[in-house]
């Protein structure tokens, strides 16, 4: 029953307008459209649509050519001229002569890569059209005008056109800057040994460094991700416990003054948070006033070293993350709790379910279910919660000649790689194994959850 649903959902979706179609059942102006784009949209009345089609083709040959074909050429090589002085016999001076830029070639080639990717994709794009429009043909139906598949764009095509920009941004702003990271991981690119303007591939020997642990740099990768994911776990539980608490404290009917009480909350949700952060680093500082008021107390006889001292600086960002993370999960558990359908806790007392029963029967997994999505996400942005530590500690305190502090995260360290120290191949490959063990816990985590596996739960 189930093999003969999925067969009906691929049948419906299913079109005969492919690239194999085209090629091995479309006529010679569908089959000359693979080198020619868009003569059979114009064969077939679609002028403008052939012509946008031919101009695709027309520009990347142009691109190709003055340009595209000499960064690919280059990726092999990732340029070998060095900056030289030649002497100008007309002026009688000497000017320097502009050699390779690996960093540059290696863009421009994956951009020249993406771009042929996009090519690709309208050229199938081309000959699918075309195969549709001769086939219309055929069959004596109407064949759509440009103005006609404009105005589908924002009617039954609308999902498209909405969905165009986003996946474009995507696209820019995410998918190149990763495939111009992952090259960057298996190149020498680092102010080490002068390779800042031409570089080499080097393999997997920078991932042999990272995760060697015979190695200083290895040593530091695995204590940084110790402290990364204790962080993360500390982080994301008290966070979610705390806020779990507070909201159910305050939605229980003996607490009055409800509103009072969620505002008091979420009144460090209403002052940005760097702004909170920044005042909190100051407030623990040696001068701060924390440390002031102990001292004027009589509780403390010495600073307390809040951000010289290993352990104090770890406990001490846990703590204040709580106070920026617990109003946002007490907001979303309050609202929770106040979707909770009341046919399960009458039902419950009726079978004689005392307070404890109902919370951990009911109460619970209904929290459970509705935030475990939220709860893997704020895991993994907490794995990248750059803010936090870096304007409260900075990721002090530092080893003696170590290139990542005792509060560093990953990201922090993948930061201070690549904008103090202008180790670029490094701060690529950590940002690729973060990447790829976020997506991956992420994702097995998510399929785990009960809100994936039963989606119509407590309706």
């Amino acid at each position: 029953m189930i093999g003969a649903n999925k067969k009906k959902k691929v049948s419906e979706f299913a079109t005969p307008y492919t690239v194999g179609n085209a090629l091995t059942k479309g006529g010679a102006t569908v089959k000359l459209s693979a080198l020619v784009m868009g003569l059979a949209n114009m064969a077939h009345k679609q002028i403008i649509k052939g012509l946008i089609f031919l101009a695709i083709e027309i520009a990347y040959i142009a691109y190709m050519v003055s340009a595209g074909a000499y960064y690919i050429s280059m990726l092999p090589s990732l340029g070998w001229r060095k900056q030289e002085e030649v002497f100008n016999e007309q002026k009688q001076i000497y000017e320097y002569v502009a050699g390779d830029q690996s960093v540059l070639l290696l863009l421009y080639g994956v951009i020249t890569i993406a771009i042929t990717v996009l090519f690709i994709y309208m050229w199938c794009e081309n000959l699918k059209s075309g195969y549709k429009a001769e086939c219309l043909s055929k069959a004596g139906k109407e064949i759509n005008s440009f103005g006609k598949d404009v105005k589908d764009l924002f009617d039954k095509n609308l999902h498209k056109t909405l969905m165009f920009l986003p996946l474009m941004g995507i696209f820019i702003f995410t998918v190149l800057p990763l495939l111009f990271m992952i090259p960057m991981a298996f190149t020498n690119y680092s102010v080490k040994g002068d390779h800042l303007v031409l570089f080499d591939w080097t393999g997997f020997a920078s991932f042999g460094q990272v995760l060697g642990l015979g190695g200083k740099l290895g040593k530091i990768f695995w204590r940084v991700l110790g402290w990364t994911i204790c962080w993360a776990v500390f982080a994301t539980f008290l966070c979610n416990f705390l806020g779990l608490i507070l909201a159910i404290v305050i939605n229980r009917k003996e607490t009055h003054c409800k509103a009072f009480w969620r505002t008091c909350f979420v009144i460090s949700i209403a002052v940005p948070q760097f702004v909170s952060l920044l005042v909190m680093r100051q407030m623990f500082q040696p001068q701060g006033a924390v440390n002031n008021l102990l001292l004027e107390w009589g509780w403390i006889d010495n600073p307390l070293p809040f951000w010289t001292n290993t352990m104090w600086a770890r406990v001490s960002v846990i703590l204040i993350n709580c106070w920026v993370g617990i109003p946002y999960t007490m907001l979303q558990v309050t609202g929770v709790l106040q979707n909770v359908p009341s046919e399960l806790y009458e039902a419950a007392k009726i079978d004689g379910a005392n307070a404890a029963q109902i919370f951990f029967k009911i109460t619970l997994p209904y929290i459970m279910f509705i935030m475990g999505p939220y709860i893997i996400t704020q895991f993994t942005g907490n794995i990248n919660n750059f803010n936090v530590i870096y304007l409260l500690s900075a990721g002090k305190p530092t080893p003696v000649g170590d290139s990542a502090g005792k509060t560093d995260l990953l990201v922090t360290w993948l930061y201070k790689l690549t904008i103090d120290n202008q180790e670029y191949n490094i701060g690529a490959v950590i940002g690729i194994l973060t990447f790829v063990v976020l997506s991956i816990v992420a994702l097995v985590t998510y399929r785990n959850t009960k809100s994936y596996k039963d989606e119509e739960g407590f309706m």
